[in-house]
């Protein structure tokens, strides 16, 4: 396990929580990611509202390291990967050959998303609505009903901490040890606050939120009902996920 990763178990298997919000499952050589949204910065810009246009450029280096570092046999990318049904049109030629050279050196399964439901097949991989491996089912939006095994995307979880008198909202991944609420990936993402009922209706049962940090992943203690509450918050990407897309 790396430094910075929690192990938990969801139903029966042993995974890895990665601080980037990524899912590390070492027996399986999986890497699985959530909610890439590829091309958002640009889909904003095509509305007037200009942002920084290097996220997806600045995402594929955080995945492409990861799948290096963890030398990942397969990949599962859990759905709304491209930010709108154009995205894969509107991607600079860096970016294809990175895409292009990851779907090559990896199995990579495209997941549909609602964003994308149909992922553009001439950049590789292989493209399914879900997939199963062992105890464990992959899909992109979670199934309303209780459903053990099931690990996906599309909520894209936060939590509001406080220590020391700072209050900070993180990305954080949401399991009750049945199921897997996945941090969206991407570098434009928004979320809904753990306390919504967006996230808690998916749990029959108490669950634990990991709260990503800047290099470790931490396990928020005490019950869930004592943290802040907070609505989605996804029209506009946050200052902190501007600030963290820098000029390739």
């Amino acid at each position: 396990m790396t430094h910075d990763a929690c192990g938990i178990l969801v139903n029966g298997e042993t995974l890895e929580l990665d601080a980037s919000g990524a899912l590390w499952w070492q027996a399986e050589r999986t890497l699985v990611v959530a909610d890439l949204h590829f091309e958002k910065g640009s889909f904003f810009g095509r509305g007037g509202q200009f942002l920084p246009p290097y996220d997806t450029h600045a995402t594929l280096h955080r995945l492409n390291a990861l799948v290096r570092n963890h030398q990942a046999e397969r990949v599962i990318a859990l759905g709304d990967s491209f930010h709108d049904g154009a995205a894969a049109d509107r991607l600079g030629e860096e970016e294809i050959a990175m895409l292009a050279a990851l779907t090559r050196y990896t199995k990579w399964i495209w997941l549909e998303g609602n964003h994308d439901p149909a992922p553009p097949a001439w950049l590789g991989g292989t493209i399914a609505a879900e997939t199963v491996l062992g105890n464990l089912t992959f899909r992109h939006v979670p199934n309303p009903e209780p459903c053990a095994g099931e690990v996906a995307g599309n909520v894209h979880p936060v939590v509001q901490v406080q220590r020391s008198g700072l209050r900070a909202r993180r990305k954080c991944f949401v399991s009750d040890g049945l199921r897997l609420l996945m941090p969206a990936f991407g570098a434009y993402t928004g979320g809904f606050d753990v306390r919504e009922e967006a996230v808690t209706s998916l749990f029959a049962r108490e669950f634990a939120v990991f709260a990503l940090g800047r290099s470790k992943v931490y396990a928020i203690s005490g019950p869930v009902h004592v943290l802040d509450r907070k609505k989605k918050v996804e029209s506009q990407p946050s200052a902190t996920a501007i600030r963290t897309v820098q000029n390739p």
